[in-house]
């Protein structure tokens, strides 16, 4: 039947005035047409039919239903998952290691360019030419790209290259969160940069401002696709309940509504395109982390072994819930909910009635029972990175098999694939994958196995048809050049760093600081800190001046000393806690976990549980991670020294205090010292400087609690929000949830009216 069609589609051509044309791209081509979308293509020849053309994918001559862009997505899905071979799809199951553009020749990630002489910065490595023919691996994560027009012609190189291989599935590349800027960048209003810089999730946060969350959305996703982006591993709407968690500033707070207005409008930004549904600008949001990585015990993060266990004292597991049920799945614009979902790598301790606890990934009740029964959840679910690996240590960053240690690699795929999970986040290698699906035809027979696999085919294409990556996965390297950062979404981008920065004290009304007056910037102690969690080490210990010279001269008259100042700048960080395991401590034959603190002065913890909620590992012979009477001290104890030696440098005249914060911290410490004290969640110096001199208005709120001292965070419940004693100042302020001033004083308006506790 399918081989009759070709005749009828010739004379169909024939019979048909054309209402298409043919044009050369930068690389590859592409077909415009009057009510039909715009095709690319490198090697597919076209189809004709009723006077509109088609790509022939599968290159067999014949429009199948999903080469038919007139269909449904759904049945398009549907057609193709039944085209597909096991070993597709599989491929199809498989999420990349991070991948940087152009690949690194050393270290992690290693590439190679064999054959390859005169090498350009867009060309596919080795290791992406295997896992893409061999493996049929198509879910691709991207991280650092070279320049906007180095990305665009790298997709448009895998695109060629994948769309000439079966069925000419093209390839759905994505992104963790990129648009987050340094504070050493400068802006200008007429200029562009490689992307549009925003703040922190949790400086977003500190907005309360849905439609601005919105708005970075609507940009990101331009930005995105004309990158060759078309999923994102964003948001992260984990309720940050636990005030201890390293993840924290990606999160959009503690409190479950301003999560949940956040949540929706985030991914409505970036799912819903011009035509207020799916379209070519939309961009798949992979929300994480289900059911909510934020009440990790004692703070410690379950990248980790020592970190596996989330726990809920206070039997609040469904306020973990509401961002997702009641805000990324129910979204305002055509797309209705969030396109994936990624569990995360923690046990929730006590929550399966089964008494399971295993990873998240792993658990048939957190993601069959709950997820895809009791919410109906219906989209992609993508394992965290890296879950079916072994773990070989408790400190060490590797595989994340958190309660099934003792399966192999394929019996893992095989629990997670049994548990309702589509997508195998990290992993290339599609032979665990088919391993496991024997298992599922040696338990279940071939049919089950097969119709459990085309399930998730199902789910996993149509996220590639819905965003039109079947009709034209190329994007044009001039068009990157142009959209990506340019003038219009930086100056959004840095307004919204205006908005995100919190004054909680001014005191005597100190600022602004307008004209022209004297400052003192001391230099800061930058102490040899870890890197991303825990892992390699950062620059040498040394002094530097926080804050570039010429850029505060563009605002005021240098000091070299406080005697010649009017006021003082000091720019500081959070206090910098370790990661709650430390390896010497077991050495000297304790169990290993020690307090993470938020204070910056050395910190006995004597408030903490005797007995930990949660523990056991087949590498320990214990089950109590207590810390309870441990001490630690935080890295940068200076940075408190500093705010102090400042104040009696200056004597009466004002010092004005900015702290860079990624979660609540412990200021009480600092707070008498200072006139005026800004909170920043990741912005640009300039930022700072346009608040302090009155350029702009403080306008931003406070997205957590900022504690009183160690023992209220000791003793608050980590799944519970708003439960701490928060800071009050020498002004009579509580810095509390929702807290702020501006120049008139505390904040009150219609976000605090409905936000506020």
């Amino acid at each position: 039947m399918k081989k009759a069609l070709l005749p009828i589609l010739l004379l169909a051509a024939v019979a048909c005035a054309p209402k298409w044309q043919v044009h050369d791209g930068d690389g590859y081509m592409f077909v415009t047409q009057k009510g039909g979308p715009t095709l690319g293509y490198t090697v597919s020849p076209l189809l004709y039919d009723d006077g509109f053309a088609f790509k022939d994918l599968n290159r067999n001559g014949v429009l199948d239903p999903y080469e038919d862009w007139r269909r449904p997505a759904e049945e398009r899905a549907k057609d193709l998952a039944g085209r597909l071979s096991i070993e597709e799809i599989a491929g199809l199951m498989l999420y990349s290691s991070h991948q940087s553009i152009p690949g690194s020749a050393y270290g992690f990630g290693q590439a190679t360019y064999t054959g390859k002489t005169n090498r350009k910065s867009w060309d596919i490595t080795d290791q992406q030419m295997k896992f893409l023919k061999e493996d049929n691996l198509r879910a691709v994560l991207v991280t650092t790209v070279e320049s906007p027009e180095v990305a665009a012609r790298w997709n448009n190189e895998v695109q060629a290259y994948v769309e000439g291989i079966g069925q000419g599935v093209p390839a759905n590349n994505s992104s963790d969160p990129r648009n987050e800027t340094a504070a050493t960048a400068e802006f200008n209003m007429g200029a562009g940069g490689k992307i549009s810089l925003w703040p922190t999730t949790l400086g977003l946060a500190a907005t309360f401002d849905p439609s601005l969350v919105k708005e970075f959305g609507t940009i990101a996703s331009q930005e995105y696709r004309a990158l060759g982006i078309a999923t994102a591993l964003s948001p992260q709407i984990d309720l940050a309940t636990e005030p201890r968690w390293s993840r924290f500033n990606g999160t959009f707070g503690e409190d479950p509504d301003l999560d949940t207005d956040m949540a929706r409008a985030y991914v409505d930004g970036f799912q819903t395109s011009d035509n207020g549904g799916w379209g070519l600008q939309s961009v798949n949001a992979m929300v994480k982390h289900w059911p909510s990585g934020g009440p990790e015990e004692g703070g410690r993060d379950a990248h980790f072994n020592y970190g596996k266990y989330a726990v809920y004292p206070g039997n609040n597991f469904e306020d973990h819930l509401k961002a997702f049920t009641e805000g990324a799945f129910k979204l305002e614009g055509g797309t209705g909910k969030a396109s994936a979902v990624m569990p995360y790598y923690t046990i929730s301790y006590g929550i399966d009635p089964s008494g399971d606890n295993v990873g998240n990934s792993y658990s048939q009740y957190i993601i069959t029972d709950l997820l895809r029964n009791k919410y109906a959840y219906d989209g992609v679910v993508c394992t965290d990175w890296n879950i079916t690996y072994d773990n070989r240590a408790i400190e060490s960053f590797d595989g994340k098999c958190w309660g099934v240690e003792g399966l192999s690699v394929a019996e893992r795929h095989y629990e997670v694939l049994k548990a309702g999970v589509d997508q195998f986040g990290g992993n290339n290698d599609k032979g665990p994958v088919l391993k496991a699906y024997q298992m599922w035809v040696k338990e279940y027979g071939e049919e089950s196995a097969r119709e459990r696999f085309e399930a998730s085919a199902v789910r996993l294409l149509l996220n590639s048809f819905r965003t039109g990556l079947f009709e034209n996965p190329y994007t044009d390297p001039a068009k990157a050049t142009a959209v990506v950062g340019n003038p219009e979404f930086m100056k959004a981008g840095y307004e919204a760093q205006l908005r995100s920065i919190v004054m909680v004290k001014n005191h005597g009304n100190v600022l602004p600081k307008a004209g022209k007056p004297k400052v003192f910037v001391p230099q800061r102690f930058y102490p040899q800190t870890p890197g991303m969690f825990g892992l390699s080490m950062g620059p040498e210990a040394h002094w530097d001046y926080p804050i570039d010279r010429a850029l505060v001269e563009k605002y005021y008259d240098w000091a070299d000393n406080p005697d010649e100042a009017d006021f003082a700048l000091v720019l500081v960080r959070e206090p910098q806690p370790g990661s709650g395991y430390d390896v010497n401590d077991r050495k000297k034959g304790g169990n290993g976990y020690v307090p993470i603190s938020l204070q910056y002065r050395p910190y006995k913890a004597e408030f903490a549980r005797a007995t930990s909620i949660a523990g056991g590992d087949p590498k320990e012979l214990f089950t109590n991670r207590s810390y309870k009477n441990k001490s630690v001290k935080t890295l940068n104890e200076t940075d408190l020294d500093l705010v102090i030696d400042t104040r009696k440098k200056m004597g009466d005249k004002p010092v004005v205090v900015v702290v860079n914060v990624s979660r609540p911290a412990v200021l009480s410490e600092m707070e008498p010292y200072a006139d005026a004290l800004l909170l920043t969640f990741g912005v640009q110096n300039q930022a700072v400087l346009d608040i302090v001199s009155g350029a702009a208005e403080p306008s931003a709120l406070l997205p957590m609690q900022m504690p009183l001292n160690m023992k209220t965070v000791e003793e608050q419940c980590e799944d519970v929000p708003h439960d701490m004693i928060p800071l009050v100042d020498a002004d009579g302020n509580a810095w509390d949830f929702a807290f702020g001033l501006n120049w008139s004083g505390v904040i009150k308006d219609n976000r605090t009216q409905k936000y506020a506790k």
